[in-house]
């Protein structure tokens, strides 16, 4: 199961943040802050892919992509897989994204916020439906 999609810059300044069990504002913020703590730190040869189990707790895993100022972050449980998750990514920024703006950049996001939000919600649910949006 999904638990957090989350897009940040490379200051950590969230862009979009999606997380799928209730929790308060405050402690999103914390685990956007705990998240960036990791992946800043991270150098750039290693894997995307992390145990999430001290930021989000037993059985959670992380995976991300960086593209240009962004990170685009996907936590999830083990009963999904990690490849399918990073793949998730480059799809969403490719196929979704991409299409929607041409060259997405995190202006795209931050100046067209509900536009984003609504592909990202579309695509986690039906993704043939929002490849039909972005056209």
């Amino acid at each position: 199961m999904i638990k957090a999609v989350m897009v940040m810059n490379t200051q950590g300044k969230p862009r979009l943040a999606k997380f799928f069990d209730f929790l308060p504002v405050e402690k999103q913020q914390e685990l956007i802050r705990r998240v960036f703590g990791v992946l800043c730190s991270r150098p750039e040869n290693v894997s995307n892919f992390i145990e999430a189990e001290s930021i989000f707790g037993p059985d959670s895993r992380l995976v991300y992509n960086h593209f240009a100022t962004l990170y685009f972050v996907v936590v999830f449980d083990s009963s999904e897989n990690e490849l399918v998750m990073l793949d998730l990514i480059q799809l969403l920024v490719q196929q979704t994204l991409e299409r929607c703006f041409k060259n997405v950049c995190e202006l795209d996001i931050v100046f067209n916020y509900s536009k984003v939000r609504s592909c990202n919600k579309c695509y986690l649910i039906h993704p043939e439906i929002c490849f039909q949006l972005a056209k």
